[in-house]
């Protein structure tokens, strides 16, 4: 069931839909050709003879001009956008751009504030990336397929534990904030040769 706040009206509500509706229209930076083709698209791709991934990704389409993924969201604050790369991780957006063979992901956010807004943030999903998944696919299936179902971890919008975590620069390939956030404990050095062993 869906429960909103006491203070918040239907009516008010509907108002500020249709305020973002409005916005959305105005700022024109989405574009779809073919709707009844490119929204709610039917994805699938084939992982052995027995099995097929199937998903619906909400649009692929053009944001500013780029080809892109489409999501929407809505959401009743801002999603973040610092540090830079954070969207590439998003577990969703990662699975659509291996299903789909897309490069380029955007999220359409409309935040539901006291003066509503849309947000429009894009990210780029690495072939990397999109390998990786496909692997992570695959053992997945074999997990169900053998009825082994272990917990796994993923960053959830807007509100993402990533941004509190230490190896977020790990995970984005970003010297500046491991340097930052991974700090070297006296007698470190001692476990230098463990870096040979890498190369």
């Amino acid at each position: 069931m869906i429960r909103y706040d006491s203070n918040k009206k239907w009516k008010e509500m509907l108002q500020q839909g249709l305020e973002l509706l409005a916005k959305f229209q105005e700022q024109g930076r989405v574009r779809i050709l073919q709707p009844w083709r490119n929204l709610n698209v039917k994805a699938t791709r084939r992982l052995s003879s027995a099995n097929d991934f199937l998903g619906y990704v909400d649009g692929i389409g053009y944001l500013d001009g780029t080809r892109s993924i489409l999501e929407w969201k809505t959401t009743s604050s801002r999603y973040p956008e610092q540090p830079a790369g954070l969207l590439s991780l998003d577990p969703q957006l990662i699975c659509y751009s291996w299903l789909t063979g897309i490069a380029q992901v955007s999220l359409i956010c409309f935040v539901r504030k006291r003066v509503p807004e849309i947000q429009y943030l894009s990210a780029v999903i690495s072939e990397e990336q999109r390998n990786d998944y496909g692997c992570l696919v695959e053992s997945t299936v074999a997990q169900i397929e053998a009825a082994n179902f272990s917990a796994h971890s993923g960053i959830r919008f807007p509100h993402s534990a990533c941004l509190g975590c230490r190896f977020i620069g790990l995970c984005l390939n970003n010297q500046q904030l491991i340097e930052a956030r991974l700090k070297r404990r006296p007698g470190a050095e001692d476990l230098d040769w463990i870096n040979q062993l890498a190369a």
